[in-house]
């Protein structure tokens, strides 16, 4: 064969070669897409600061390295979250671990779990404002008027807050206002104090231009209530059939916690470009006072996201149980496991 000949032959076998890799690449590719397990999550509110951690995960391609097709959608709240999980067949949720206990023990076949602890020092707050009278001293809750939205998981705490407080309720007064009207009324000083996150009443406060120096915050977590708070939950037929997804949802969500620990303001650009409404300074408060207060307590550092300790869950509990009146105390094994959570070492987090 001559040169000529023998050029033309490796030319054409360069083609088949790169054709068929083409080829096998796309085979490849559409294998992984079918690969794909879906999975839908639903937030505990809105695209908020607080949601970076998965926004990031979503941004960064962490759940499709672990062959996850994830849906992340926001939520009216907690329990919306929960509702979704519970009865529209949502995978899984962030949603509050104690209304999932109260869920259980109103019905029991509820098919939910918690796999992975997210606050392991709950949001939960009374948030009022001084020129109304409401100082830390918890007397100064006394005649006094409450924004107390009925779905709120802060007030639905209020039982507990009180047993442990011991606080007479009889002078106060609550109104079931609507989540959205919550802070405007505060603001507007038609009610002395409001239920709530710490993360949304006091940067909402802020945000609407009322002084810093005015807005008193009594933290759940500082006045003797031994509660979590919210966690990722999952459907129990998720867990049961597909265990591996929901491991590598977990590792992918705490890679997301650990890159937006890491570097919070580059983080709360994912939420930005989801929530036009979005300013960045406020979302970026609301996030670090969440790293601060609930994420990355003493215990996390020590221990890494997402377990408990065994003995405070349990007390939670039995506070719920007494302050509530449950006819049977909810089980720790049937509100959380953490059977799906990547090794202790593994989730310890540095800021």
């Amino acid at each position: 064969m001559s040169r000529k000949g023998a050029a033309k032959l490796r030319g054409r076998l360069r083609g088949w070669i790169a054709g068929f890799a083409a080829g096998l690449a796309v085979l490849c590719a559409s294998a992984s897409v079918q690969a794909q397990t879906p999975v839908r999550l639903s937030l505990d509110g809105r695209w908020e600061g607080t949601a970076a951690p998965f926004a990031v995960a979503m941004e960064k391609g962490y759940f499709k390295a672990e062959g996850l097709d994830v849906t992340i959608e926001p939520s009216a709240g907690p329990r919306e979250a929960l509702t979704r999980v519970t009865v529209e067949n949502f995978e899984a949720g962030i949603a509050d671990v104690n209304g999932l206990a109260r869920l259980l023990h109103d019905k029991p076949e509820t098919g939910a779990i918690a796999v992975m602890m997210l606050h392991d020092r709950p949001s939960y707050a009374i948030v009022g404002r001084k020129s109304r009278g409401i100082s830390k001293d918890l007397a100064s809750l006394q005649e006094k008027t409450f924004g107390a939205p009925q779905a709120d998981a802060a007030f639905a705490m209020w039982p507990v807050f009180r047993m442990v407080n011991a606080i007479d309720e009889s002078s106060m007064k609550f109104e079931n206002v609507g989540m959205a009207v919550r802070e405007p009324m505060l603001a507007q000083g038609e009610v002395d104090a409001v239920f709530g996150a710490a993360t949304t009443s006091y940067i909402n406060l802020k945000s609407r231009g009322v002084p810093v120096e005015d807005i008193v915050t009594l933290l759940m977590s500082e006045h003797g209530v031994e509660a979590y708070g919210s966690a990722v939950v999952v459907s129990k037929k998720f867990a049961q059939e597909k265990p591996e997804a929901v491991k590598g949802l977990l590792r992918a969500i705490l890679r997301g916690f650990k890159d937006t620990a890491k570097d919070p303001e580059g983080s709360v650009e994912t939420i930005l470009v989801r929530n036009d409404l979005a300013r960045k300074d406020v979302e970026l408060e609301r996030l670090r006072m969440a790293l601060d207060q609930n994420i990355l307590t003493p215990w996390v550092k020590e221990n890494g996201i997402g377990g408990i300790d065994q003995e405070r869950f349990a007390k939670s509990l039995d506070q719920m149980a007494a302050a509530l009146d449950y006819k049977t105390k909810p089980k720790a094994e049937d509100l959380f496991t953490d059977a799906f959570l990547p090794p202790a070492d593994e989730r310890k987090i540095a800021p």
